[in-house]
């Protein structure tokens, strides 16, 4: 049995006083309201949203108002460790289940469980934690008194098999429903086109009855944000004098702007330029991190072979400002759920190995609403290389199916490969805005307009010459202009 629930009448006030004192956040975003109120209600929901929309108050606000415990389910652990460090600071009893745990806290978490009325109010928990009988037996007594209020899972595109990052563990989240009927489900996600929104709610259950069901989905547009592709070839090593000459050029720009005072005194250290740099492996994310120390940059890095006292101390300092950290350089799943609203730029040093995974990416940037500099190095030996990993996954994943039956993997393999060649093609399309590109992408008809925030709208005609020369040998390049064929479209 779920919860008692008060009436949407009752909890109108509760929602401006809880954003205020508990939250320190002075007004809802568009969207959020809506969305907690439907939470509040008892229906399943279903928000797909942009990184910048705040998914997380979604759920966390409803956890504080609501009877019980929420249970928040999530595959990234700087997530976990961001978003229970800051609701503990906001006051709200929160914890989370995973692998790097402690035994001591592991026992209090599940003895808190067992008594059926937890004092915890938000349990963060990884899929693999939801598959293990003894915390669904806790799960069960805490369900039985009535305690259970919501279940919330966040990238929730990880259930499907027609996703970019299918996970086992997630599929067998439709536990939850078979187990708990009258618990509402809320499913959140920032990349899932149409198949994958079906997929998720047919796995899960949460199709059966359409009026239990508030679905909302956001546009994937990020105006603020300025996307650009840096065309490069494996054999020119260039990414890095290239990168340090557009820090360095920002640097002297912030510079010159406090002398004319036109900064704010919490935004005048020079250093303060946040952002990340993604790369693909941990020997390129520690090598990188200390070049760019060397060449006056404070960069830190951030991978999952580095000590959790270190990961939390790196995470602290960045996420504070604190000089030294002003980059991270990290692998891809770091910054998934972070809060911190002030990150100038993104760059990929590397071809990620899905549109989705570089959408989420770069949308770690600019969350306040500010400008912000996304910009992706792309060679054609990183989409090649990318391709092989891809491939490779998909043979070692097929051949430990079990009896053979890998039609789960057929699909998935199918869903990435198409999503690296649509991230391939977006690359290098000279003919398009990149926003409209992305926003076509994920099943947007309707393009709001780019105002001149990408290459392509910045300079369409220099954006195919670099293409050519970052792409194509000097020889062949050479070749074209003689034969009248410089302008060549790549579009195919």
């Amino acid at each position: 049995m779920p919860p008692l629930r008060r009436s949407s009448s009752n909890f109108s006030h509760d929602l401006e006083y809880t954003l205020r004192k508990q939250f320190n956040k002075a007004v809802f975003r568009p969207f959020q309201r809506e969305i907690i109120q439907a939470a509040l209600e008892g229906k399943d929901v279903f928000v797909q949203a942009a990184t910048s929309f705040g998914k997380s108050l979604c759920f966390q606000l409803p956890a504080v108002l609501d009877q019980g415990i929420t249970i928040v389910v999530s595959p990234l652990l700087s997530l976990m460790m961001n978003q229970v460090e800051a609701l503990r600071a906001a006051g709200i009893n929160a914890s989370s289940l995973n692998g790097n745990t402690s035994s001591s806290e592991r026992d209090s978490i599940l003895n808190d469980l067992r008594t059926g009325h937890p004092h915890i109010r938000l349990l963060y928990v990884t899929p693999e934690q939801c598959a293990q009988e003894h915390f669904r037996k806790r799960l069960k007594v805490v369900y039985e008194q009535r305690e259970l209020a919501r279940i919330a899972i966040d990238e929730a595109h990880c259930i499907s098999e027609w996703g970019h990052d299918f996970r086992k563990d997630f599929k067998r989240l439709s536990w939850f429903r078979k187990s708990f009927p009258d618990v509402p489900i809320m499913c959140l996600t920032a990349t899932a086109n149409s198949q994958v929104r079906k997929d998720v709610l047919a796995t899960l259950g949460l199709d059966a009855d359409p009026n239990r069901l508030s679905i909302f989905t956001m546009t994937a547009h990020r105006p603020n944000l300025h996307l650009e592709i840096r065309f490069t070839r494996d054999e020119d090593d260039r990414r890095l004098d290239d990168f340090l000459k557009w820090i360095r050029g920002v640097y002297q720009r912030r510079s010159t702007n406090e002398r004319k005072g036109e900064i704010e005194a919490l935004n005048q250290r020079l250093e303060n330029v946040p952002g990340i740099i993604y790369t693909t492996s941990r020997d390129e994310c520690e090598n990188l991190a200390s070049r760019l120390r060397q060449e006056g940059v404070g960069a830190a890095p951030f991978h999952a072979k580095l000590s959790s006292e270190t990961k939390e101390r790196t995470l602290a300092k960045w996420v504070a400002d604190e000089p030294g950290y002003d980059v991270i350089v990290a692998t891809t799943a770091f910054g998934m759920g972070i809060d911190k609203e002030n990150v100038r730029f993104v760059v990929h040093w590397r071809l990620p190995k899905s549109f989705e995974g570089y959408y989420q990416e770069a949308g770690r940037a600019g969350r306040d609403g500010n400008a912000a500099y996304c910009f992706l190095y792309y060679s054609r030996e990183d989409r090649d290389r990318v391709s092989s990993l891809v491939m490779r996954d998909h043979h070692r994943q097929a051949a430990t199916a079990a009896n053979g039956n890998n039609g789960n993997e057929m699909s998935n393999f199918e869903a990435r490969a198409e999503s690296l060649r649509a991230l391939a093609e977006y690359c290098e399309s000279t003919r398009a805005c990149r926003h409209r590109l992305i926003c076509r992408y994920f099943g947007e008809a309707n393009f709001p307009g780019c105002d001149y925030a990408c290459d392509w709208h910045k300079d369409s005609a220099d954006l195919q010459r670099r293409l050519l020369r970052g792409l194509a040998s000097e020889e062949w390049v050479s070749t074209q202009r003689e034969e009248g064929h410089y302008e060549v479209d790549w579009d195919d």
